[in-house]
């Protein structure tokens, strides 16, 4: 049996005949998650020392291996990585939240993969192709780590590390729903946010299932011929599909939907490209998430200040929704949007 791998309801599930009822799993998660305990106690309130005994012969507590931590000198994010029980190491992010006094918080971008099979142009993790999954606790174990490293509390959760989390599906919904349990990590499902390029089948089944945490679509462009070179999972899963999916998305759930996109400076950021933004995104109420592109080769340039205002000024022009515009913290030590897997880990 291993922990932080389980949902509560599993942990009662699966392994009854060891003695574990629903009470005794939400005090394991409790244990183990929630107060991040190394080990397993020698005693559990209210449960026999036969049943006890039991359990803890049949329960392992694994832990992820800190490689390097780097902390931006220029904003505060923090660079974390990791080794789990496969290959690869896989790194996840410490955003720092501390504009309200009193009200100091992180929230933890996460990987979902050790490298990535999406192969977007843009991003260092998908140049280093798709490596392996991450288990459910090598994904829960990246926050518990950080929380335990961090002087203020963890209030979020953004799946937008290394790899696509819906390549990864099962183990990505079973971690976000050990985040969120009250008796584990109790982080509010509405401060979960799942990221992906657009695979449209886990689309779906992510709407059928009910899923309550945000849904995010790295869009960047709104042109198959362009879309097909950028992010080559286009090919697969055309902008016609993700967005079709997304409006059964919208119907089910009446949720904004929102669109990443990664300004690229002389690629996608031009009036053609929001034309046809508008015109494939008919009927779908959404909102645009704006953010720099950070490439380290030099391939693709982020925008000026004057670039992205006139940008703005088209989106506004042109299509009309409600903007956000992301920060990108963390470019000193390789620890933004698109840089990780940038830096070689021996």
């Amino acid at each position: 049996m291993l922990l932080k791998d389980a949902t509560t309801d599993e942990l009662h599930e699966q392994h009854a005949a060891l003695g574990i009822t629903p009470r005794i799993a939400r005090q394991l998660q409790s244990t183990i998650v929630k107060r991040r305990a190394d080990v397993l106690p020698d005693r559990l309130e209210g449960v026999s020392r036969a049943t006890w005994s039991a359990i803890r012969d049949a329960a392992r507590v694994p832990h992820l291996t800190l490689i390097e931590k780097v902390v931006s000198a220029e904003d505060g994010f923090a660079k974390y990585a990791f080794k789990g029980d496969g290959d690869g190491v896989f790194e996840a992010v410490r955003i720092p939240l501390m504009h309200r006094q009193g009200d100091e918080k992180y929230i933890v971008c996460v990987s979902s993969q050790v490298g990535c099979a999406a192969a977007c142009q843009f991003c260092a993790t998908g140049k280093l192709g798709f490596k392996r999954h991450l288990a459910t606790w090598e994904i829960v174990d990246q926050v518990l780590k950080i929380q335990a490293d961090s002087p203020y509390p963890v209030r979020g959760v953004v799946f937008m590390g290394m790899g696509e989390p819906f390549l990864n599906y099962q183990r990505v919904m079973r971690a976000a729903r050990i985040l969120s349990d009250p008796s584990a990590a109790a982080i509010d499902a509405k401060a979960i946010t799942i990221s992906t390029v657009g695979v449209v089948p886990m689309i779906r089944r992510f709407t059928k299932e009910g899923r309550h945490y945000r849904l995010i679509v790295s869009l960047s462009a709104a042109t198959d011929e362009l879309r097909n070179e950028l992010l080559p999972m286009n090919q697969n899963y055309d902008i016609a599909e993700i967005v079709d999916a997304l409006k059964e998305y919208q119907a089910e759930t009446g949720r904004r939907v929102s669109f990443a996109w990664t300004m690229m400076a002389g690629v996608n950021m031009d009036r053609a490209q929001l034309v046809a933004l508008r015109e494939a995104t008919k009927d779908l109420k959404f909102l645009l998430d704006l953010i720099p592109v950070n490439d380290p080769t030099g391939r693709f340039r982020p925008p000026t200040h004057d670039e992205t205002q006139a940008f703005l000024d088209l989106v506004r022009a042109e299509v009309a929704v409600p903007i956000v515009m992301r920060y990108t913290g963390g470019k000193d030590v390789h620890g933004a949007c698109g840089m990780l897997a940038g830096k070689t880990f021996s």
